[in-house]
């Protein structure tokens, strides 16, 4: 289902303010980002879910870390993937 970029930021704003605090907003416009970039991409409005999951499963609550990430997930997913199936295991 197709959701408006509205709808997917107040979706991800409790997450965001649970992982960066004060820093939430700047988050979700990194999100925002990655939304448009993916669009241009793959012609989709967003990410997967499984691909946001490993965004912020690598995270670990350092800003420049999960935009780091989400640049990662627009240019190859694959790689952020084994990030993130590293970073599960290690934790």
């Amino acid at each position: 289902m197709v959701t408006s970029s509205a709808d997917r930021r107040r979706a991800r704003s409790e997450r965001a303010t649970e992982v960066f605090g004060k820093n939430a907003d700047a988050a979700l416009d990194a999100l925002a980002l990655v939304d448009f970039a993916w669009h241009d991409c793959y012609g989709e409005s967003a990410p997967s879910d499984t691909v946001m999951e490993d965004i912020w499963e690598v995270s670990d609550g350092n800003l420049a870390q999960f935009v780091r990430a989400a640049h990662l997930a627009v240019i190859d997913f694959r790689d952020l993937r084994v990030w993130a199936d590293d970073h599960r295991e290690r934790n």
